[in-house]
């Protein structure tokens, strides 16, 4: 199993003068949960080099035995801080791509295009494609093989505008993860606000927040079982 993980370049939390950058726990477990069951991992961002942590995402109250796990590991550190440039990645290179979250992703991966024509190649070739929390945000602009916007019509998650509220980001962000995939055609659906929550549709992987990384980890192994 070949699975190429893409990350956020972005760290500036819009204009407030905050950073951001990937959400921890949305990288820990699912790269654990393949990288345990015998994954090849590749870590890539639009940049290259070092993927920006969020520090919301690196305290005591954000910490789970997946985040302690990657605090404690220097060779996943070392990845993290020496990612490929996502332009030299190849969809025929990997078995499938996940994408965490984090604000970051609503910046860069929304409208990158090496981002965009990646993903949609990995569709084409009828690859596991997933995401999770805020990282639904870069299917913005992707279209699947029809020609529509990917998600058109299909089930789909992401961070929910309730939660976007919760966090007090609703006028910082560039757009609403919920709303974007909407807008697009998706069939929203959304667990309680934090709660676990991920769903599947044909190749294409959603989770709804932190919660639910595990959840589309272990939905993204069965599919390439």
């Amino acid at each position: 199993m070949k699975i190429l993980f893409v990350l956020t370049s972005h760290d500036k939390l819009g204009d407030t003068g905050k950073k951001t950058g990937f959400w921890v726990e949305e990288f820990a477990n699912p790269y654990y949960t393949l990288l345990d069951k015998g994954a090849e991992i590749t870590l890539a961002t639009p940049k290259g080099g070092a993927a920006p942590i969020d520090p919301s995402s690196d305290t005591p109250d954000a910490s789970t035995k997946d985040t302690e796990r990657f605090n404690n590991d220097p060779v996943a550190q070392e990845k993290i801080k020496n990612t490929k440039v996502l332009a030299d990645m190849k969809a025929d290179d990997f078995d499938a791509v996940f994408y965490p979250g984090g604000h970051g992703p609503l910046w860069d991966l929304a409208t990158d295009a090496n981002s965009k024509a990646l993903i949609e190649k990995f569709n084409a070739q009828n690859k596991p494609i997933a995401f999770v929390c805020h990282a639904p945000a870069a299917l913005k602009e992707v279209k699947g093989r029809d020609g529509n916007f990917l998600v058109k019509d299909k089930k789909v998650t992401g961070f929910s505008n309730t939660e976007e509220e919760a966090v007090q980001l609703t006028n910082v962000v560039p757009f609403l993860v919920e709303d974007a995939l909407k807008a697009n055609g998706g069939i929203y659906s959304r667990g309680e606000d934090w709660a676990a929550y991920a769903l599947q549709d044909g190749n294409l992987i959603t989770g709804q927040n932190p919660a639910s990384s595990e959840l589309v980890a272990e939905k993204l192994l069965a599919s390439l079982n």
